[in-house]
């Protein structure tokens, strides 16, 4: 075999560590696969001492990753430890003097990946990104190289875990979101500061990075529509249910004609119904999955755990497996692929359907005052029913396919009408026939 090719490891928590016991459980079959045996010469972390899962060599720990990253006899780095710096300024780096890079740091992709690219072109090294993206399941690799010579017109999934589980309870056992929360907590899917994942950063971050490759357009976390799930209530999964649908979070991404004809990306992360027929409404609990469109391909699902040490880590290793057999062949992956530079699509001009309810007064005239206001903004009603009775009477209504802007100015409108006491909730419909 060729010579050994030495991996250094930016952090070593829950990743880190498995990462770790994954290189040293699968040794001998790595380097069969590889050509070469792995060694690692160098952890960079901020606590040496702190107790972990696997058994390590402490002299392999250090505190000075600028020293890690720029040795020269480095093939490989594996970053794990997340955020924006110092992990862009090390991984920069590293990547132009010629070392390979595996991240799994999606915030930083979507933020700045293109700065990541532009250094590995420069040092004629390899970027893999494979695990910043629903863990083990291979889904970035198949997008920048199996579908390399199609056209991928959408991209529909599921790839936070944690939101998917509270909604998965909610609509299993008709629980707020306050108690499905706490439930996600007390099992380990939710931190305990949740924001990032209810609130839809994650799930931004990771729908950015998706439209990039699918579109050959460079995206970043700031071009994405985010909402998040902390207003689903438990009567919005209930109006799901009789509609026979479920509500997800969802990340889209869309290549379509803008409202002047040009192509363009829309990107946006946000809860939705779903038609429980949909491939995507069975995937429960903590799992993720993507929906791909393409247009030879057809559809294609993709479908896994999306989270957690041994799933992300499997995904580290398939790139370091990658890295290191280009390194060996002088080869080099493929790069960044932004050639299109498409323009990024408002979210008002988004066509999609949703449903609204409203608490309104039950007396004569209302159903024709709110239906005058969707017909003032050119908004079709597809379905309508009433719930309840005097002062809890409910109008739910369902729309056809609309602007986001129409639908917002039409919310607006119905604000205004005495006969509304509120608009209690606005949901998106996507993937088919739900209503």
């Amino acid at each position: 075999m060729s010579r050994s090719l030495k991996v250094a490891l930016l952090g070593c928590g829950v990743v880190g560590s498995e990462v770790v016991r994954l290189i040293g459980a699968h040794r001998e079959d790595l380097a069969h696969r590889i050509g070469a045996p792995l060694e690692i010469v160098g952890i960079a972390v901020r606590r040496p001492q702190r107790q972990r899962d696997v058994d390590i060599d402490p002299a392999l720990f250090t505190t000075d990753s600028e020293s890690l990253v720029a040795r020269a006899d480095i093939d490989v780095v594996i970053e794990v430890i997340g955020g924006i710096e110092p992990a862009r300024t090390l991984l920069i780096n590293a990547l132009e003097r010629g070392a390979s890079v595996v991240t799994a740091n999606k915030a930083l992709l979507a933020e700045d990946g293109g700065s990541l690219y532009e250094a590995a072109a420069r040092g004629n090294s390899d970027l893999y990104c494979e695990a910043s993206v629903a863990g083990a399941i291979p889904l970035l690799r198949p997008l920048r190289e199996s579908l390399a010579g199609d056209r991928v017109t959408r991209v529909m999934g599921i790839v936070n875990g944690t939101t998917n589980y509270i909604l998965t309870k909610m609509d299993a056992t008709g629980a707020g979101f306050t108690d499905a929360l706490e439930e996600a907590q007390a099992l380990g899917y939710a931190e305990a500061d949740p924001s990032a994942d209810v609130d839809g950063f994650d799930a931004a971050a990771k729908a950015a990075i998706l439209a990039g490759l699918a579109f050959h357009t460079r995206v970043t976390a700031a071009d994405v529509h985010r909402e998040g799930i902390s207003d689903v209530t438990a009567g919005d999964v209930a109006s799901a249910r009789d509609m026979d649908g479920v509500v997800k979070l969802l990340a889209i991404a869309e290549r379509a004609p803008d409202r002047s004809g040009r192509e363009s990306v829309g990107v946006r992360v946000h809860p939705a119904i779903l038609p429980r027929t949909h491939p995507l409404a069975g995937v429960r609990d903590a799992y993720n999955a993507v929906f791909v469109e393409a247009d030879a391909a057809g559809q294609l699902m993709f479908y896994g755990r999306g989270a957690g040490g041994s799933p992300t880590a499997s995904a580290v290793l398939g790139d370091l497996v990658a890295v290191c057999r280009n390194r060996l062949t002088g080869a080099r992956g493929a790069g960044d692929s932004s050639y299109a530079a498409l323009p990024i699509r408002p979210m008002g001009e988004t066509i999609t359907r949703y449903h609204v309810s409203l608490d309104v007064a039950d007396k004569a005239g209302v159903l024709a005052n709110v239906a005058q206001a969707f017909a003032i903004h050119d908004v079709s009603i597809q379905t309508v029913r009433q719930e309840g009775h005097g002062d809890d009477a409910t109008l739910v209504l369902v729309t056809h396919e609309a602007s986001d802007a129409a639908l917002s100015a039409t919310v607006e409108e119905l604000r205004r009408l005495d006969a509304v006491r509120a608009v209690a909730s606005v949901m998106r419909v996507e993937g088919g026939d739900a209503g």
